[in-house]
């Protein structure tokens, strides 16, 4: 077997159902395997994988195991010569997998593979490729130097920027997200430290792949949908989590950092001070209206009852979206693509292409009865039911 996708779930739903469905197509004509792997969910996503998914491989923890010691459940059953880490609020292209295992095929020296992720907007997401976090580097993440300064080598590491999005090439870090490598040197690894903190398992096992000699990739040649990319509201409860991640990995494999331990303190203090006067992140306003990307006339003429707004219908068949873009900008408007007539590559296409402030975008996926999508890489994701 070529390749088996590990899953990890944890009350994600309606997200799991699309990823699956887009990982299915993604491995038509592939020998594979999907593994779902649930972390005791409450929200049905277990009965929904039973009734709509009876022939993938199911695994059913019975408390929340967190994400390294469910994603090494996992493997731990994995068939496939190489294995995916894939979370489930990701959506793939149906030649994501053909195309990075081609390109790591090719590779002599194979760490970790990752590739081009974007977000719910389209925005592309840095954290796709990264260098190793040392106390300096995380420094110049934590106050945004690497923004000021972003040609300076100094300041622009932390999301390593030596390599532009569209370029292939060797990274130290990669996201958790989407993490391809061959199960035997995941094995040879011990697959993600279970004593991990949040933020940090990726970034050791990463690490622990350079360690080994081996090199990690960025491969750009195929973008994959993650809606839940990091959030740019840097608050106290994340600076927390970032302090306690990048203490927990100098720990294990540097010194204790006090340079870091000490700017880290500043930099909660003064994100802590920052947000008493941003407050809470405004929530984007109602669009306008919809724009029905489909072939379904039935559906289309239903949808204004159901979303409470204008909905226009562009007919799949007859009319390009890219070249539409022009007639929505300016405006506040929502498109939801009808996975039915439009592939999952084409839907991530349409959404990287038209990225827009004032535009949102949402994916009916093909044989189900549910809208959904994410507004901001802030937020969790929106999903709206069609029936």
């Amino acid at each position: 077997m070529q390749l088996s996708v590990i899953i990890l779930n944890y009350n994600v739903r309606y997200f799991l159902e699309q990823c699956v469905l887009s990982v299915q197509e993604a491995l038509s004509t592939l020998d594979a395997e999907i593994i779902v792997v649930d972390n005791h969910s409450s929200d049905e996503s277990c009965l929904m994988m039973k009734n709509k998914f009876p022939n993938i491989k199911l695994i059913e923890n019975k408390s929340n195991f967190g994400f390294p010691k469910g994603n090494n459940i996992g493997v731990e059953q994995a068939s496939g010569k190489y294995v995916c880490i894939l979370n489930p609020d990701t959506v793939v292209a149906e030649d994501t997998f053909t195309k990075i295992l081609a390109f790591a095929e090719k590779q002599t020296d194979l760490g970790i593979a990752g590739c081009k992720l974007i977000d719910g907007t389209g925005s592309f997401l840095p954290e796709s490729k990264r260098g190793i976090p040392t106390p300096w580097v995380a420094f110049t993440k934590v106050f945004g130097l690497y923004k000021i300064f972003p040609n300076w080598n100094l300041f622009n590491q932390y999301y390593a920027q030596h390599l532009e999005q569209e370029q292939t090439g060797k990274v130290e870090i990669l996201v958790g997200a989407f993490m391809l490598l061959k199960r035997e040197f995941y094995l040879e690894l011990e697959g993600f430290d279970e004593n991990c903190f949040m933020y940090a398992d990726d970034i050791d096992l990463s690490y622990r792949s350079l360690q080994q000699k081996k090199s990690n990739y960025y491969f750009h040649d195929t973008t994959v949908l993650h809606y839940k990319g990091e959030s740019t509201l840097k608050d106290e409860k994340y600076m927390k989590h970032f302090q306690n991640a990048m203490n927990f990995f100098y720990q294990k494999h540097f010194k204790k950092s006090f340079f870091f331990t000490f700017f880290i303190q500043i930099g909660t203090w003064f994100f802590s001070f920052v947000k008493m006067f941003q407050g809470k992140t405004k929530a984007k306003p109602r669009p306008e209206s919809v724009v029905f990307y489909s072939s379904n006339k039935i559906l289309s003429e239903k949808l204004p009852h159901i979303l409470k707004n204008k909905v226009e219908f562009l007919d799949f068949k007859k009319e390009k979206m890219v070249n539409s873009c022009q007639v929505f900008k300016g405006k506040r408007v929502e498109i939801i693509l009808d996975n039915q007539y439009v592939s999952f590559k084409k839907c991530i296409k349409i959404i990287e292409t038209l990225k827009d402030k004032n535009i949102t975008f949402k994916i009916l996926p093909k044989n189900t009865n549910f809208i959904i999508g994410s507004n901001s890489r802030n937020d969790r994701g929106q999903i709206v039911k069609i029936e």
